[in-house]
């Protein structure tokens, strides 16, 4: 057994800064619009407003980027289920707003499939469980009438599908293409766990049996299967997880050209592309009909895939569950699933056009982390001011990697071997895409921030910055001061200083970079600084200095509980509780509280990205079901405390799983096992949390020698060829046992 002991590492930090992002030289990367609460998609209307989706289901409108304040334009959280990596995720402006004043969304709708809202709310109780039986839900994808008040007066749904058993890969992107049609993506809506193919509950009642009847090898068609459902035999429901569809705007109805027009089934009519797992992000390449979307890899490759004409006949299989990358996927080859079996025999996959190993570089020199990977943003350069080099590049972002790179072009195609580092050390990139300028934009989720990347020309302005020693105290203070710390992004460029000391908003009191002043008179003075570069461009800043009296101090917040010793197991009930002080307020109540559960995801390399699981307002205590996720990972439980000045601070506690080893051997010894989504040689051992599900098969026939073969007899523990483990709490050895056969 390999227990891991609980690690409580309790931290006090402030806010999440803003995105701190390094571009190439020349580039420069600005806040284009902050403040925002989980944003997760952006899109620019022809009149210049700009629209904006957060993940809860609100979308906000600004007059232009350079507007400071929103209107709420439409307020759909009553039917989003906001929980985990579900939520408002699409969103796009009709290209003739606003003579056609309609703006498209897509969201995880809550409900299940044929129900109406609400049904769970934004959390997934237990039972059903997250990552058990799941909280079934669907997808939607609406259009939104803009009135003459300039917010929502209508929402149309125009696809309903996209049934979700589990709480990721989810809805994705909506957005118009050259033809006028619009194209709309959601993910398989599986387990990332285990090889899912709905041996648990069947909620989504995929063939070949009803809904609550448990599916299995080899001919079970649910799970991620559902991206493979339009090669399902004919009078089986076709589903659009895993697809790229192409619908009429107005009525959600498939295009008359789509490859399966003539197909009985109405979602077969709207697919055409299919075998994706969560392609959440896709765009057109300008002047073409190529669309390129970028797919989520489950253990190893993350995709870019292209769709070399949307208007041919064909609709292009990329091949998931039964590939990942070019290879076979080991977790579902090994469970001989009939609709993958077909598929290797001929049927037809289209190969990624790019993708990247999750333990590897996508350039050599990035600062960017491995392990952890998630393709989050495509996006392609038209009409920018850029350098040539960037002319056609195809940009693509990792949200858990943090970073954007730019694929130049050899002949006008974007090439492979020609990848640059273009945005490095984002705050969780969730968006790309080009705007005002033909610059690029990017959606900082972890930041709440919509930001711009731009190319200046001719003299670009300092920026300023100043520091205070110290800050604040009695009379008189003596304060230095130091703007050394300014910079000017023009080569050879020095900077002169001028300071407003006093306060009363004239720079005229020193032009060193380093003054110093005492102050005698009780108060908060607003000083400022402001830097020239030698052509005249200026960079201004301020900070404030308080002589005399207290300065207000952050709350305090305290994580009562869990506490050490604790290791969780999966469905273990977590009780929690906290509280919070503040130097002026003192003990603050319970409504100045708030907790955030996350799942931090780790590669075996140490790196880590976040799934935020939930979130609690208003309450000092309450508990949660932990849940299943592979191993490594961890919890991260934040409490975070807000005064009444409304200053705040945060604290996490660390919470690592207990887990077990669980040993897989086969007679004969040297045969492959797939366990999860790999396939490996036995003997081998897997470390993974005690009470996790595990899916595990195997594949037969295999090895042996001449014309002789091993075909499977039984697994030690009695189940089926491939079937789901559940870890206990010791360490335990699973046999495969095979018999020699003229096979």
């Amino acid at each position: 057994m390999a227990a891991a002991a609980l690690v409580v590492a309790a931290t006090a930090v402030a806010l999440p800064p803003t995105a701190a992002a390094a571009v190439p030289a020349g580039f420069a990367d600005t806040l284009a619009i902050g403040g925002l609460t989980s944003p997760t998609a952006v899109s620019f209307a022809p009149d210049g407003r700009v629209f904006i989706a957060e993940k809860s289901g609100l979308v906000k409108v600004f007059d232009s980027p350079a507007d400071t304040t929103a209107t709420v334009f439409a307020d759909l959280r009553p039917q989003t289920q906001d929980f985990w990596d579900r939520g408002l995720l699409g969103l796009a402006v009709d290209p003739q707003f606003p003579t056609r004043p309609y703006v498209y969304v897509a969201y995880t709708y809550d409900a299940v499939p044929g129900g109406t809202h609400p049904r769970w709310g934004d959390q997934c109780p237990t039972p059903p469980g997250a990552t058990d039986q799941g909280c079934v839900v669907t997808g939607r994808v609406s259009k939104l009438t803009m009135g003459a008040g300039g917010t929502m007066t209508a929402e149309q749904p125009l696809v309903t599908d996209w049934c979700q058993q589990y709480p990721s890969h989810s809805i994705g992107t909506v957005v118009f293409g050259p033809d006028g049609g619009l194209y709309v993506g959601g993910g398989d809506g599986a387990s990332f766990n285990f090889t899912d193919y709905g041996q648990v509950g069947n909620p989504c009642a995929d063939p070949p049996s009803p809904a609550g009847t448990n599916l299995t090898a080899p001919t079970a068609r649910g799970g991620a299967l559902r991206s493979q459902s339009v090669r399902r035999p004919a009078g089986e429901p076709v589903s659009l997880d895993g697809s790229i569809v192409r619908i009429d705007p107005d009525t959600g109805a498939g295009l008359p050209g789509n490859p399966f027009a003539g197909h009985a089934d109405a979602n077969a009519r709207r697919v055409i592309a299919h075998g994706l797992r969560n392609q959440f992000r896709f765009a057109f390449r300008p002047g073409t009909e190529e669309l390129w979307a970028g797919d989520v890899g489950w253990n190893t490759w993350e995709e870019i895939n292209r769709i070399a004409d949307v208007n041919d006949a064909t609709a292009e299989n990329f091949g998931w569950p039964c590939y990942e990358g070019s290879a076979r996927q080991g977790g579902y080859d090994g469970a001989n699933l009939t609709l993958c079996e077909s598929l290797y025999t001929g049927a037809g996959q289209t190969t990624p056009y790019y993708a990247y190993n999750h333990s590897a570089k996508v350039v050599a020199t990035d600062p960017c982390p491995t392990g952890g990977s998630s393709v989050s943003g495509i996006a392609f350069e038209s009409t920018s001011n850029y350098p040539p080099a960037y002319d056609g590049a195809l940009f693509f972002a990792d949200s858990s990697r943090g970073c954007i790179w730019a694929m130049q072009t050899t002949a006008g195609q974007p090439d492979p071997a020609k990848l640059v580092p273009f945005v490095t050390g984002v705050n969780v990139p969730v968006q790309i895409t080009t705007g005002p300028g033909g610059d690029l934009f990017y959606i900082a989720l972890g930041a709440g921030q919509l930001r711009r990347v731009s190319y200046p020309t001719g003299n670009q302005a300092p920026t300023a910055v100043a520091t205070a020693t110290p800050q604040s105290g009695p009379a008189p203070l003596a304060v230095q001061f130091s703007g050394t710390g300014s910079t000017d992004p023009d080569p050879g460029d020095t900077l002169s200083y001028a300071w407003d000391l006093d306060g009363d908003g004239q720079y005229d009191d020193s032009t060193s970079a380093t003054p110093t002043r005492t102050y005698t008179a009780q108060g908060a003075v607003t000083v400022r600084l402001r830097v020239t570069d030698q052509a005249g461009a200026t960079g201004t800043t301020s900070i404030t200095v308080t002589v005399g009296t207290p300065v207000a101090e952050d709350p305090v917040p305290v994580i009562d509980a869990p506490t050490a010793p604790l290791n969780w197991e999966v469905g273990q009930n977590v009780p929690f509780s906290g509280h919070a002080t503040d130097p002026q307020d003192g003990a603050l109540p319970a409504s100045a509280l708030s907790w955030k559960l996350s799942i931090q995801h780790c590669a075996t390399t140490g790196s880590c990205h976040e799934h935020v699981v939930q979130t609690w307002s208003g309450v000092a205590s309450g508990s949660f079901i932990a849940p299943d996720h592979e191993y490594p990972s961890y919890l991260d439980l934040t409490l975070t405390a807000t005064d009444s000045s409304g200053r705040v601070r945060s604290t996490t506690t660390k919470l690592d799983p207990r887990t077990v080893a669980l040993t897989f051997t086969s007679n004969p010894s040297g045969l492959q096992l797939s366990v999860g989504g790999t396939a490996q040689t036995t003997p081998f051992t897997r470390t993974v949390i005690v009470g996790s599900n595990n899916s595990i098969s195997a594949p037969s026939p295999q090895g042996g020698a001449l014309v002789f073969r091993y075909r499977y007899s039984s697994w030690s523990d009695g189940g089926a060829q491939t079937h789901n483990v559940t870890a206990p709490a010791t360490a335990t050895t699973y046999q495969a046992n095979y018999t020699l056969c003229l096979c």
